[in-house]
């Protein structure tokens, strides 16, 4: 019998979005070059909480612009979580400052405050705090942290959208945040992204520096204040990013309710674990995912082809960064190297069907049943 295929992810798109993004590529030129970009960081902003937007083309840019503006560079040290994507460090790695890689909580799979505060060094000017796979960071440990050490905390929130953490949505807390917009994630502009911050301050060294270094207050045309970055996003991507932005609640709660699904089914089975939802915290659910315990035997490496046999898109588990050729191995992340090879991500697109997650679900008690 021949399945259709499930993919891994692809976006919710509607008549709304198809309307504004017609309406941006037939009249969203000359003086309207930016309406869209400007309607979707002020209601972004608006969304997260009392501060101040500045649409990108990339979480991965806005990471980079935000850490720039803090003055980040040479004989600095960042410290990060070592499962993460390569996009955290990436820009950690073009300023010239060194990437500490930490190790993970088994639980959340997210930055473990604790190593985080033994990798501490005089060197030491910020923490990247990745919410992964729609997972919440302990933001209360690291805040205390950074406040206590004078570094700044960073959130990484690309795959957490519309997470909460004690009632505060994910990106609202740290010196500032970066999102994604990339088709697979919750929302989507196609490629994409957005800093966000509560600093004016640092808001205008981004704008500046977002503009190749133009400042808004400059009055001589096409006359930089210094060398500054092209990471903006376009009217057309911002158009499809306002109506899915009038959509979030709904996009939201229907990854909560495609992990639900997922839970339903395997969480009463013994050997795995799946996203966790301490007390106080309200996960973004973007990427439903399953951790074998290590005496099922299971292993990442033999689940994809289980999946591709179905037709089946799956995903595995982020890497170690410090297991990368590029970087030096750190040994004592010992959860970060083990969970990567116990862990597959699952199909999680909007429109997922019941009959879909049945078939997904029958892949992974296979593999218990070996």
């Amino acid at each position: 019998m021949t399945h259709s295929r499930i993919p891994l992810a692809k976006p919710s798109i509607t008549a709304l979005e198809i309307a504004y993004a017609t309406d941006a590529a037939a009249n969203g030129w000359g003086d309207r070059c930016y309406e869209y970009i400007t309607r979707f960081e002020s209601h972004f902003a608006s969304y997260i909480g009392d501060g101040y937007a500045i649409a990108t083309s990339s979480c991965t840019g806005a990471l980079h612009m935000g850490l720039a503006a803090l003055g980040i560079g040479a004989g600095d040290e960042v410290i990060l979580a070592d499962t993460n994507w390569i996009a955290t460090v990436a820009p950690i790695v073009h300023l010239g400052a060194k990437p500490v890689f930490v190790d993970i909580c088994p639980d959340t799979w997210c930055i473990d405050a604790s190593a985080a505060e033994r990798a501490i060094t005089p060197a030491t000017k910020a923490i990247v705090a990745t919410h992964l796979y729609g997972n919440l960071c302990d933001l209360a440990a690291l805040q205390a942290l950074a406040s206590s050490r004078g570094i700044a905390l960073i959130e990484d929130a690309a795959e957490a959208l519309g997470a909460q953490y004690q009632g505060q949505l994910a990106g609202s807390q740290g010196i500032f945040s970066g999102f994604s917009f990339h088709g697979s994630k919750t929302m989507t502009t196609g490629e994409g992204g957005m800093f966000f911050t509560r600093s004016e301050e640092l808001y205008e060294k981004v704008l500046t520096l977002s503009n190749h270094g133009r400042s808004r207050f400059q009055t001589k045309q096409f006359w930089p204040d210094m060398v500054g970055f092209k990471y903006k996003m376009s009217n057309l991507q911002a158009a499809l990013g306002c109506a899915q932005l009038e959509r979030v609640q709904e996009l939201v709660e229907r990854r909560r309710e495609i992990l639900h699904l997922y839970q339903q089914q395997l969480c009463s089975l013994p050997g795995l674990t799946m996203n966790p939802e301490h007390p106080g915290t309200r996960i973004g659910a973007w990427m439903p995912t399953v951790v074998f315990d290590a005496s099922t035997g299971v292993r990442s490496s033999d689940l994809v082809p289980a999946f591709q046999k179905l037709n089946i898109d799956a995903r595995v588990f982020f890497y170690p960064l410090s297991g990368l050729p590029m970087f030096e191995p750190v040994l004592q992340n010992i959860h970060a190297a083990d969970v990567a090879n116990r862990a597959i991500n699952l199909p999680s697109f909007h429109d997922i069907t019941q009959e879909q997650v049945d078939r997904v679900c029958q892949v992974v008690r296979g593999a218990l049943r070996g």
